[in-house]
């Protein structure tokens, strides 16, 4: 099919066209939020076996006492890279927690927050946009992707729950209020936007 044809009168898209090129976009952001999802889905079963990302530590675990021993006692890591045949920054990861400016990590501290997709409505997506918002806040909405929904659009904004969160903060205007114009599709909209952010502590 030529995507490029155009109705010999009104020099418009044909709408066969027009449709092909909307169902190939919708199949590809679709795709993509599938390997989004699994990734995700991936990680967390990851984490619950207890099973850590990255690489293998260049010192092996065998290997590791004697080098954090060796270290206490006073072997320098310059001499402790040579012994081992590693590099120094292998050693200092060995022996991160013994050094002198090793910050102590809790381990009941709460594991980072993982980007969650949601679907924006359109109105509220450009209500935010003519709002000031912090450096994370404009980039999940500059980053959204728009998904066309008949003479709207709905904006797929990707971000952690606290960002999600704040950005329904900053929409409160659209509910109206002291001085504030009151518009039933606005309302709407936010409500709509309200109830899928609020539904992550319920799916958490």
């Amino acid at each position: 099919m030529d995507l490029t044809a155009r109705h010999p009168r009104t020099g418009e898209l044909l709408s066969t066209v027009k449709f092909m090129v909307q169902t190939l976009a919708a199949a590809g952001e679709l795709q993509r939020d599938l390997q989004r999802e699994l990734t995700y889905d991936g990680l967390r079963a990851a984490e619950a076996k207890g099973n850590k990302g990255g690489r293998r530590p260049a010192v092996a675990a065998d290997k590791a006492t004697d080098v954090r021993t060796a270290y206490l006692e006073g072997r320098s890591i310059a001499a402790l890279a040579r012994d081992h045949g590693v590099s120094r920054g292998a050693i200092r990861t060995a022996v991160a927690d013994l050094m002198p400016d090793h910050t102590v990590i809790e381990k009941d501290a709460p594991a980072p927050e993982l980007p969650i997709t949601l679907d924006m409505p359109g109105k509220v997506a450009d209500f935010l946009r003519t709002t000031e918002l912090d450096p994370a806040e404009r980039a999940a909405l500059d980053q959204g992707v728009t998904l066309r929904r008949g003479q709207g659009y709905t904006l797929r904004v990707t971000a952690v729950p606290a960002v999600h969160h704040r950005l329904l903060a900053r929409c409160q205007p659209l509910n109206g209020g002291p001085g504030l114009p009151a518009i039933s599709a606005q309302r709407k909209a936010r409500r709509e936007y309200e109830n899928r952010v609020t539904g992550l502590g319920a799916s958490a």
